[in-house]
C-alpha cells in the first residue's frame, strides 16, 4: 500500500483540520475526495484491497463524524476526555417544549404536505442549531464541560430533527412510481 497511510488517531488530523468546532467544510469534503482517491481498492493490488477497504470505511466514518455539528461536538468532548452520558434526558424544560411544538408542526405539516412549513421549520431548526453550536463552543473553550454536554445534546436532538425536516420534504417531492400506478 501506499507509504502515506492516513493517521487514524485523530479524525481532524486525517483531513488535515484544526481541532476546532468551527471546520471549513469545504475543505473537509475536498480532503474527503483526495483521501478516498489515495486509498480506493480498486487502485490497490489484492493484498492492499482489505487494508484499503478498512481504511476507507474509516476514512467515510470520520468525514460522516466531523461533517455534523451534534457528532463533531461529541467527537471533541471524546478527545478532552469528557465522555457524553446520554442516559441523562435533557431537564431544560423551555428547549423540550420549544422542541415539541417544533416536532408536532413537522408532523402536521407532513401530513397536509404543506411544505412552505416545512422549510419556515428548517429554519427555525437551524438557527437552534447556531445557537447551540455557539453555545458549545463557548463551553468547549472555556472548558465548562457540563454546559458543552447540554448543548451536545441539544445538538444531537436539533439535528436529528433537522434530519427528519429533510424527509419529509424528500417523501413529499417523492414522484410515484410507475408500479404504484397499477395498484
Amino acid at each position: 500500500m501506499s507509504d502515506t497511510a492516513p493517521t487514524f488517531a485523530n479524525f481532524f488530523a486525517l483531513f488535515e483540520l484544526p481541532v476546532a468546532f468551527d471546520i471549513d467544510t469545504n475543505k473537509l469534503s475536498e480532503r474527503l475526495r483526495q483521501l478516498q482517491s489515495q486509498f480506493h481498492p480498486d487502485k490497490l493490488s489484492a493484498l492492499d484491497k482489505a487494508s484499503s477497504e478498512q481504511n476507507s470505511a474509516v476514512i467515510n466514518h470520520a468525514y460522516d463524524i466531523l461533517l455534523h455539528p451534534d457528532s463533531r461536538a461529541n467527537y471533541l468532548l471524546e478527545l478532552s476526555g469528557q465522555e457524553l452520558n446520554t442516559d441523562h434526558s435533557i431537564a431544560d424544560l423551555d428547549f423540550l417544549d420549544d422542541a415539541m411544538d417544533m416536532r408536532m408542526a413537522l408532523d402536521d405539516s407532513e401530513a397536509n404536505t404543506d411544505l412552505l412549513r416545512i422549510e419556515q421549520l428548517k429554519v427555525t431548526a437551524d438557527d437552534r442549531i447556531a445557537t447551540q453550536s455557539q453555545r458549545f463552543i463557548q463551553a468547549y473553550d472555556h472548558h465548562d464541560w457540563p454546559m458543552a454536554m447540554d448543548a451536545t445534546q441539544k445538538l444531537k436532538f436539533l439535528v436529528k430533527l433537522k434530519k427528519d425536516m429533510d424527509t419529509a420534504v424528500d417523501n413529499s417531492q417523492r414522484q410515484p412510481d410507475d408500479d404504484d400506478l397499477y395498484l
